[in-house]
């Protein structure tokens, strides 16, 4: 389990197909502190460590990831993982940690797309645009999880969603780089797919 706080930030270094894909992530975490067979959230999917070293860890992606999240590329739009790339990081829930946005499985659940931007202030507006099977658990004031981080939805209008982005979350994340057109990981939040299921079998 995750909040969808990040903790760092980290840049893949290196990319390996070998049956599954074996990515290389660089972080500044303390790598001696993180045990092999950890999860660790990269952009929003949970992965597990398979190798570390001084400043980095290796993790193992299956084709069911690559082909469910932005890591692999599946749509013309979504050019997946490449050498450099910045992602969002987050150590797994331990007992007694602080919750500070929502629980988050690290599951994801499909690609949105960044369809407009606009300033507000020295804030951020960003437009989403979802599939329509996952669209239907989207409302406003709820949370969703995008490239791993819990954000609060300010509006829903069909398919398309808005977030605001505030300062701290444009520097503490990869959120400040963004543009119109990138594939985004989307995790709905897990309340409101269960309540969408009570809604249907009542």
């Amino acid at each position: 389990m995750f909040t969808g706080i990040i903790t760092d930030i980290g840049e893949v270094r290196a990319l390996d197909p070998r049956g599954d894909l074996r990515a290389r992530i660089g972080t500044g975490y303390d790598t001696q502190g993180i045990d092999i067979g950890a999860s660790i959230a990269c952009d929003g999917v949970c992965l597990t460590v398979v190798e570390t070293g001084d400043d980095w860890f290796d993790v193992d992606i299956s084709a069911e990831t690559l082909a469910m999240t932005n890591i692999g590329g599946p749509e013309p739009k979504n050019h997946g993982w490449q050498l450099g790339h910045r992602i969002n990081l987050e150590r797994a829930l331990k007992v007694g940690d602080e919750l500070g946005g929502h629980i988050v499985s690290g599951h994801v659940d499909g690609v949105a797309h960044v369809v407009g931007m606009e300033e507000e202030g020295d804030s951020t507006r960003v437009t989403f645009e979802a599939s329509a099977p996952l669209a239907r658990f989207i409302a406003p004031k709820g949370s969703v999880a995008l490239n791993g981080t819990s954000l609060t939805v300010n509006e829903v209008e069909g398919a398309r969603f808005g977030i605001n982005f505030i300062p701290h979350t444009k520097t503490a994340t990869t959120w400040g780089s963004t543009m119109v057109g990138d594939a985004i990981n989307l995790e709905i939040d897990t309340l409101a797919r269960y309540v969408a299921r009570l809604a249907e079998t009542a």
